[in-house]
């Protein structure tokens, strides 16, 4: 009897002696790899658009309305009074845009030209900015958490732009250093409908100006 528990206790030894290293084998050991970040994604205006709509009043939501101007299709008009911004269409029509303004003291009028464009842009406050407000960046990269919004038209060689804004609750207000605001969804809009040389006319505070001669 002893002879055969000893046997079998043999056998079983000689089993697990073979069959353990073919199984490790069958399954070695892989590197660790670690896992990658997914790339972050790129902004987008949707949210603020949904954001926008909940707060603007209503007159200053995009809009087509009629309006007489001598100014030829594709001109904008920056009607500062009326913190509206139109893109003459032709035939008595524009598209109007609600926008804000420079504070008292920062505002202008003239007549300027779209000389470059940018989606998400740097933000670079000029020299006459800092000199006045000295805490703030001298930098700052785009995206939406940059004062300059989804969008930027840069007027002529002026300081000037009109952009996007991160704060939509500003439209319709007087609070900027100059550059006309728009929400991140109207400045993309606008952005699309206009190129380089784009004719831009920048009425003045004073007095109502239903159109330009």
């Amino acid at each position: 009897m002893n002879t055969i528990f000893k046997t079998a206790a043999a056998i079983v030894t000689l089993v697990a002696a073979t069959t353990i290293p073919a199984s490790a084998n069958q399954f070695p050991l892989l590197p660790f790899v670690p896992l990658q970040a997914a790339p972050a994604p790129a902004p987008t205006v949707q949210d603020d658009a949904i954001e926008s709509r909940a707060e603007l009043p209503a007159r200053f939501r995009r809009q087509i309305v009629e309006y007489r101007t001598n100014e030829p299709a594709g001109t904008i008009i920056v009607d500062t009074p009326n913190t509206y911004l139109y893109l003459v269409l032709g035939n008595g029509r524009a598209m109007r845009y609600g926008i804000g303004v420079g504070r008292d003291g920062f505002t202008w009028s003239g007549v300027q030209t779209v000389t470059r464009r940018a989606e998400w842009p740097d933000w670079h406050p000029p020299a006459e900015m800092i000199a006045r407000q000295p805490y703030l960046p001298r930098y700052m990269a785009g995206g939406p958490g940059n004062p300059m919004g989804a969008r930027a038209l840069y007027l002529g060689s002026t300081i000037y732009r009109i952009h996007g804004t991160n704060a939509p609750h500003t439209i319709g207000q007087r609070v900027s250093s100059g550059c006309i605001r728009m929400t991140n969804e109207d400045v993309t809009d606008l952005y699309n409908r206009v190129s380089l040389g784009t004719r831009v006319v920048v009425l003045p505070q004073t007095g109502r100006h239903a159109s330009v001669r």
